[in-house]
């Protein structure tokens, strides 16, 4: 795979907590090379590059002394705080050696979920990304609580490459891509290469008993996939370990499984809001509507508003203008939205016409719980 050939021109980069440090060890000139690797390729192929990297909370560790110890909640955001200063000081005196500026963005749910925060941050990026700065990125874990928490740098990556309107997000792991087995326990097990759509069973390939779900977290980075490929990103998931890593894959010369979006040159023809890429990636919204059967599949295939005549409850507490999950009564996630009522109204109007919609909340009430505008479907 050559990236010129791809047209792939900004790329988000992940890199997980083992390719940073193994043990009580900072794997420096495993660092030192990924930084040559991507000076090498912004040079050559004129593309942008974000890093999203994990290792604040292993530096932190080791700086402080806590190895392999179990740590509180407080501890580990302590280890956050002082691993993040070591981890900035690593990528900047290594980026350095090349003329190359690095700028540091720490974020949490509240930053990607809130569209104003959402915009303040695509539009830094986005500058320092113009000033041939690279931003490299972590969630912010020295405050973040689970409330606020997105969970995995993965998702994190999916969620930038659709703020900036990414090409190619690369997930860099501990195995070669998706395999349909575990690779580990079966020796007939056969690497994936490309997956145009993500169904329920390459899902399952990664929920499974033998999952690839305690070798490299697989099923988030296929929900970051999910994330990215609503926003037509393309993602690759390969192993990072190894020294030119990156080099090897752009150059063709390495294992990997990606999971496709559609064709890039018809990128501009279907361009979707900038405020449906923001839903399709929002996560721990306040709460949810169960909808019924025939709502799911006017939402599918109809690509209609959401009805208060399709929903039949209410989970959590939410205010009108507020990004909510539309599930089916299975529980399944399939779409977001932002909704025309708070979480008590919508309670009111559940499965009634429009009519008697009006004779609830008044002459102004709309009949959409949300508008087909603000809809965003989730699993098609």
């Amino acid at each position: 795979m050559e990236i010129n050939s791809l047209k792939y021109r900004k790329i988000v980069i992940k890199i997980g907590s083992s390719l940073i440090v193994e043990g009580e060890k900072v794997r420096l000139s495993w660092i030192e090379n990924i930084v040559s690797n991507i000076h090498q390729i912004i040079k050559k192929n004129d593309c942008q590059i974000v890093l999203v990297s994990s290792g604040a909370v292993a530096l932190g560790r080791i700086a402080l002394g806590y190895n392999g110890q179990k740590l509180s909640i407080q501890e580990k955001q302590v280890c956050a705080g002082v691993g993040q200063i070591e981890l900035m000081t690593i990528y900047k005196d290594f980026f350095r050696t090349f003329n190359i500026k690095v700028a540091q963005i720490l974020l949490t749910a509240t930053d990607c979920n809130s569209r104003k925060s959402y915009l303040n941050s695509k539009n830094t990026i986005e500058k320092l990304l113009d000033n041939q700065i690279i931003p490299i990125i972590n969630e912010n874990d020295s405050v973040a609580v689970d409330e606020i928490k997105i969970g995995d740098n993965d998702r994190l990556s999916a969620r930038v490459a659709q703020m900036i309107g990414a090409d190619l997000m690369i997930l860099f792991s501990d195995i070669d891509g998706l395999y349909d087995k575990n690779p580990k326990e079966f020796k007939n097990a056969n690497l994936i290469q490309q997956v145009d759509k993500i169904t329920k069973e390459i899902e399952q390939m990664a929920r499974g008993s033998n999952s690839l779900v305690g070798t490299g977290g697989m099923i988030t980075k296929i929900m970051a996939s999910k994330m990215a490929m609503s926003a037509r990103c393309s993602t690759i998931i390969t192993s990072g370990i190894e020294k030119d890593a990156l080099k090897k894959l752009i150059g063709g010369n390495k294992k990997y499984t990606i999971f496709k979006s559609s064709d890039l040159t018809k990128k501009s023809k279907h361009k979707t809001k900038a405020k449906l890429d923001w839903l399709s990636g929002f996560v721990n919204a306040k709460g949810s509507i169960i909808i019924n059967e025939n709502a799911v599949k006017a939402l599918k295939t109809k690509k209609a508003s959401l009805l208060a005549i399709g929903a039949i409850a209410i989970e959590g507490v939410f205010f009108r203008g507020e990004a909510v999950f539309i599930k089916d009564e299975n529980n399944n996630h399939i779409a977001s939205g932002i909704v025309n009522y708070n979480s008590n109204d919508a309670k009111k109007i559940l499965q009634k016409k429009s009519k008697e919609i009006v004779k609830i909340m008044g002459p102004k009430a709309k009949p959409e719980l949300i508008h087909i505008d603000n809809i965003v479907i989730i699993n098609s």
